[in-house]
């Protein structure tokens, strides 16, 4: 039993589920949320204020501040509890009421930017008020989770690796593009190492992150309006893209059979159950998904039936034959 003094000690490596048994496809899904932060940004979150820290960046007066659609804003906002620092969370409408106050309830300050920029997104306009911020005060130190190389090494020196040693004979990995820190770190492990893997993005419809038209989008998590800098298209063998109702319904199937998993896990799951039926029917190909978090948070969104007649219409949960809960 682990005996932990600080919250990013704890973090659950080694739990897959084998979605065969949830409807058919052949992949397992390997469940990032079993940490105090709810979610796989903790260890991008713990990799950048230690290397912060290492570096000088953060004095005892300094007071953190990032932006963030919801799951690193909690990650940041445990590691300054624990460690003693102001935080301030910049973020936007589509971040969950749940996830605002769970940031209030330990200590940070959330900062919500309701104006959309160009691209029909609010990530632009965060990322501007951060920097105005930061001119204002040299107190303010931005961790920019969006060029922190930080970012993409925690998962090349922790997540990837793990996935490596479970499944040494794996042929295709999905990765969730958001940051694509998470992507980018596991894309470049496997490519430098030499593993034989095909490293597949997934990302959202709306997204301009591989170059595809802004749309609006209401589920938080996946997809930006601002390409990632971070992204490196060279390291990724293809990406696939997952509109929000095909997410919401592998949400709910998953849910259906007691998975209650994150929006983003949907988009994820989505795009990889596609992919696989199109590029190896009737096969099955040594597959891993990477979920990034935990449902609670999505309660009064994705998993609210007014929240998605508000935005999607009463038939979004309409039968889906690829996501028949009971295969």
């Amino acid at each position: 039993m682990p005996i932990i003094s600080s919250p990013h000690q704890f973090n659950v490596e080694d739990l897959y589920l084998d979605l065969r048994g949830v409807h058919g496809t052949p992949l397992f899904l390997k469940c990032e949320g079993f940490n105090f932060a709810g979610s796989i940004k903790l260890k991008a979150a713990t990799e950048m204020v230690d290397a912060a820290e290492r570096e000088g960046l953060i004095g005892p007066d300094s007071v953190l501040v990032e932006s963030s659609s919801g799951n690193l804003g909690v990650a940041l906002a445990i590691i300054s509890a624990d460690r003693g620092y102001r935080f301030i969370c910049v973020t936007d409408p589509r971040c969950n009421v749940t996830t605002q106050r769970l940031m209030r309830s330990l200590g940070a300050e959330v900062q919500v930017i309701s104006t959309q920029d160009s691209n029909l997104g609010y990530l632009h306009s965060r990322i501007q008020y951060v920097r105005d911020l930061c001119a204002s005060n040299d107190r303010y130190v931005w961790l920019n989770q969006y060029t922190n190389p930080n970012n993409w090494r925690a998962h090349y020196e922790h997540t990837a690796p793990t996935i490596a040693r479970t499944f040494p004979d794996l042929d295709i990995l999905f990765v969730g593009a958001g940051t694509t820190g998470t992507l980018m770190g596991c894309a470049r492990y496997f490519k430098e190492h030499r593993l034989p893997v095909t490293v597949v993005a997934v990302d959202a419809v709306g997204s301009v992150t591989f170059g595809g038209l802004p749309e609006r989008r209401v589920v938080p998590g996946l997809g930006t309006s601002t390409r990632p800098q971070l992204l490196d298209e060279a390291w990724i063998d293809d990406v696939v893209h997952v509109s929000e109702p095909e997410t919401i319904r592998a949400c709910h199937a998953m849910a259906a059979r007691g998975f209650v998993l994150g929006g983003s896990t949907g988009t994820v799951v989505s795009g990889a159950a596609r992919w696989l039926g199109e590029k190896y029917p009737g096969e099955e190909p040594v597959a891993v998904a990477i979920s990034p978090d935990l449902g609670e948070r999505y309660l009064t969104s994705v998993y609210d039936e007014g929240w998605l007649h508000e935005h999607f219409g009463p038939s979004v949960l309409s039968t889906d034959s690829l996501w028949s809960p009971h295969p």
